[in-house]
C-alpha cells in the first residue's frame, strides 16, 4: 500500500511561514522548451512512494534537484525520474498510477533510459532543514541508472553569475523563468474547490526581487511571479530550474527550494547553484570524469 505523505511540510521560521515549493502557478504555458526538467518520485527502503519533486538533467546522468527532495534523513534512498511533458497528466486516482508514463511507480514500456530512468545514488549538500534560512543548504542530486540522451541539458551557471544584480541598479529588468511539474491552484482549506495539478511540465516567467536580504544574503534568488505574463511556483516544483533568462534560456542559477506563501501566490526562493561552495560540493560529489561533463 502506497504512504500518503504529504511532502510540501510546511515550516514556521518566527513569524515566516516557509513552505518547500513543488508548482507553476499564474500566467503559464507548457514547457516544450526544456525537455531536460524532470518530474522525480522519491521512495522510502521498502519502495514505497513518499514524495514528487522537479530537477534538471545536466548531463545524460546527473540529475540536479533539491536537498530537500533528496532527504536522505526524512527516508528517500530512491526515485524514479520522468522526463515526459505530461508525465502524470493521466493519472487515475482510482489506480492511483499513469497508465501511459506509469508514473509513480514504473517506467513504462519502452521508456526506461528514453524518457524515464531510475536513480540508487542520492546525495543532498547537508541540507539543513528550512529553519536554517538563509543558508538551508537545499541543493541535491541523483545519479540515474539509466542514461537519459537528449539535445541539449540544464547548464550550470558560472559562480558568480548573479552578483551583478545584487544592486538595485542591477534589478532592472532581470527576467528569470522556472519550470517544474505540480500544483498549479492551491486553495485555501476551507475553500470548496479543490488543489488544481495538470502534472505535467509548465513554465512561466518571474521578475528579480533580491539577492542580498537577511532571506537570501547570498546564498538564496528571491523573484516574484506577480502581474501580466508572470508566473510563481508552488507544491510540487520544488528543486526544479530557475534559468536566467527568457523561455529560451538553459541557464540554471537555482532550483526552487522555499516560499512565504502556503498558498502559492507570494515571493518565491531558490537556493543558489552559482556559487563557489555548491560547485566544489557538486564536483567532490559526482567526480571528475561527470564534473568534466557539467562544469561551466
Amino acid at each position: 500500500m502506497r504512504k500518503s505523505i504529504l511532502a510540501s511540510t510546511l515550516v514556521c521560521v518566527l513569524t515566516l511561514t516557509v513552505a518547500p515549493l513543488n508548482a507553476i502557478t499564474g500566467n503559464w504555458v507548457e514547457d516544450f522548451e526544456h525537455p531536460f526538467v524532470g518530474l522525480a518520485v522519491f521512495y522510502d527502503a521498502e519502495g514505497e512512494f513518499l514524495w514528487r519533486c522537479s530537477g534538471t538533467l545536466l548531463s545524460p546522468t546527473v540529475f540536479l534537484t533539491a536537498g530537500h527532495c533528496a532527504d536522505i534523513e526524512g527516508g528517500a534512498v530512491s526515485a524514479r525520474v520522468y522526463f515526459q511533458q505530461d508525465a502524470g497528466a493521466n493519472y487515475d486516482p482510482i489506480t492511483q498510477l499513469d497508465p501511459v508514463s506509469g508514473y509513480p511507480e514504473t517506467c513504462a514500456a519502452g521508456t526506461e533510459g528514453v524518457t524515464c530512468a531510475t536513480s540508487d545514488q542520492m546525495y543532498n549538500y547537508d541540507f539543513t532543514g528550512h529553519l536554517t534560512v538563509p543558508n538551508t543548504h537545499d541543493v541535491g542530486l541523483l545519479i540515474l541508472d539509466q542514461p537519459i540522451y537528449l539535445s541539449e541539458y540544464g547548464q550550470l551557471a558560472a559562480p558568480g553569475t548573479l552578483d551583478i544584480l545584487a544592486t538595485s541598479r542591477g534589478l532592472n529588468d532581470a527576467v528569470f523563468t522556472v519550470s517544474g511539474y505540480g500544483l498549479t491552484y492551491k486553495p485555501n482549506a476551507n475553500a470548496p474547490m479543490a488543489a488544481t495539478s495538470y502534472r505535467s511540465r509548465l513554465m512561466a516567467e518571474s521578475t528579480l526581487v533580491n539577492l542580498t536580504s537577511a532571506l537570501n544574503y547570498g546564498f538564496n534568488l528571491q523573484t516574484q511571479g506577480n502581474g501580466t505574463g508572470r508566473g510563481g511556483t508552488c507544491n510540487g516544483d520544488s528543486g526544479g530550474p530557475v534559468f536566467l533568462g527568457d523561455y529560451r534560456s538553459n541557464l540554471v542559477v537555482g532550483v526552487t527550494s522555499f516560499g512565504m506563501n502556503t498558498l502559492c501566490r507570494g515571493t518565491d526562493f531558490a537556493y543558489r547553484v552559482d556559487t563557489v561552495d555548491v560547485q566544489a560540493w557538486i564536483e567532490a560529489t559526482v567526480g571528475p570524469e561527470l564534473w568534466a561533463e557539467i562544469a561551466p
